[in-house]
């Protein structure tokens, strides 16, 4: 499956629970189609106390969501934008905002 967004990218969050809520993209996972998205989608899970984590208890971690929850957010225009690919002279392919023209 392929995914528009890549890792290190910020997007923001369109629909569900965290809708409206941006964050840096940690992780993709296309196999699934679903992104690891900081500070979004948060979970409580239950550790037991093992050697790394001598306490356990309930700790609260990012779960993953599908890709086509979250869309692109472009830094100059402060919205969310579609992807747009451009070739420069020098032959490179680029991302570009469909709005602003600015590259990613």
């Amino acid at each position: 499956m392929k995914i528009h967004v890549k890792k290190n990218d910020t997007v923001m969050v369109i629909s569900g629970k965290d809708k409206g809520k941006t964050g840096e993209v940690l992780a993709v996972m296309p196999k699934n189609g679903k992104v690891l998205v900081q500070g979004v989608n948060i979970v409580s899970k239950h550790e037991k106390p093992s050697k790394s984590n001598m306490q356990g208890g309930i700790v609260k971690v990012e779960a993953p969501i599908f890709s086509s929850k979250v869309m692109l957010y472009c830094k100059k225009c402060k919205n969310v934008t579609r992807i747009a690919n451009k070739i420069l002279e020098d032959g490179t392919k680029v991302r570009v905002c469909k709005k602003c023209g600015e590259t990613f």
